[in-house]
C-alpha cells in the first residue's frame, strides 16, 4: 500500500492540463462503455436503496437476503452475455437484496440518528467518485498492479473475521478490520476501475458484470463508512452523558 501512496503523491505533482488529455487514450468505443457502466451502477444504486427501505417496512433483510443476493450474483454471471435483458433483472434483483441486506444497520442509524445515513452515502460517493475518476485519468494499467496487494489484503481480513469468530475479537481488531477493509475496498475500486477499462480496449464489453463489480465496491465502502459514523456517534453521546453525570 506504501506503493499506491507514493504514486498518488508523484501523480498530485505532475497534475496539469495534460493529466486530463489522458481520456485520449480510450477509445470512443471504451469511453461509450464506461457510461453504460456507470449508468447501470447508479441504477443498481437506486435498487439497493428500495431493497434497504422495504427492510424498513417489513423487517425482510436478514440471512435469506444476504444467499438471495448471492444466489442472484451467481445466476447473472452463469448467464451469457446475450441474454442482456435477463442479466439486468438479475442484477437489480441481487442489488436490491443487497439492499435489504443492509436493512438491519440502516434501522440501527434510523435510532441513533438518521442523518448518519445521508451523511455516510455523501462520504461514500465522494470516496468512489474520486478513486475511480484517479482511475480513469491515470495512465492504462498504471494500478492494475494493487490488484495482488489487495487481494492479499482481502485474504487478512477473512483471516482475522475467522479467527475473531472462533477465538473471539476485541475492539482493537475490530477497529483494524473496520479501517483495514475500508483501505481495501478503496483500493479495489481503482484496481477494479483500470481492469474493466482494460478488458474493454481487448473486447470485453460486458458491461453488466462490470457494473456487479463496482457495486460489490461501493457497498462495502458505504457499510464500512456508516458503521464507523455509527461509533463515532456512539462514543461521542456515551461521552456526553458522562459529563451530564
Amino acid at each position: 500500500m506504501e506503493a499506491f501512496f507514493n504514486s498518488q503523491s508523484s501523480s498530485r505533482s505532475r497534475w496539469s492540463y495534460d493529466t486530463l488529455k489522458n481520456f485520449r487514450e480510450i477509445s470512443p468505443v471504451v469511453q461509450n462503455h464506461i457510461k453504460r457502466v456507470y449508468f447501470t451502477l447508479c441504477c443498481a444504486v437506486v435498487a439497493a436503496a428500495v431493497g434497504a427501505f422495504l427492510h424498513v417496512l417489513w423487517n425482510i433483510g436478514g440471512f435469506l437476503t444476504t444467499v438471495g443476493s448471492i444466489g442472484t450474483m451467481v445466476w447473472l454471471l452463469s448467464t451469457p452475455p446475450f441474454e442482456e435483458q435477463k442479466r439486468l433483472s438479475l442484477l437489480m434483483a441481487s442489488a436490491l437484496f443487497q439492499g435489504a441486506s443492509i436493512g438491519p444497520l440502516i434501522d440501527l442509524a434510523i435510532a441513533i440518528d438518521p442523518s448518519l445515513i445521508f451523511s455516510a452515502f455523501v462520504a461514500t460517493s465522494l470516496a468512489f467518485g474520486s478513486f475511480s475518476a484517479a482511475a480513469l485519468v491515470a495512465r492504462r494499467r498504471e494500478y492494475i498492479y494493487l490488484g495482488g496487494l489487495l487481494s492479499s489484503g482481502l485474504s487478512i481480513l477473512m483471516w482475522l473475521h475467522f479467527a475473531s469468530s472462533i477465538f473471539g475479537s476485541s475492539i482493537a481488531l475490530f477497529k483494524f478490520e473496520l479501517y483495514f477493509g475500508l483501505l481495501v475496498f478503496v483500493g479495489y475500486v481503482i484496481v477494479d476501475t483500470q481492469e474493466i477499462i482494460e478488458m474493454a480496449h481487448f473486447g470485453d464489453l460486458d458491461y453488466v458484470k462490470h457494473a456487479l463489480t463496482l457495486f460489490t465496491d461501493l457497498a462495502a465502502i458505504f457499510v464500512r463508512i456508516l458503521i464507523i459514523m455509527l461509533k463515532n456517534s456512539g462514543e461521542r453521546n456515551e461521552r456526553k452523558k458522562k459529563r451530564r453525570d
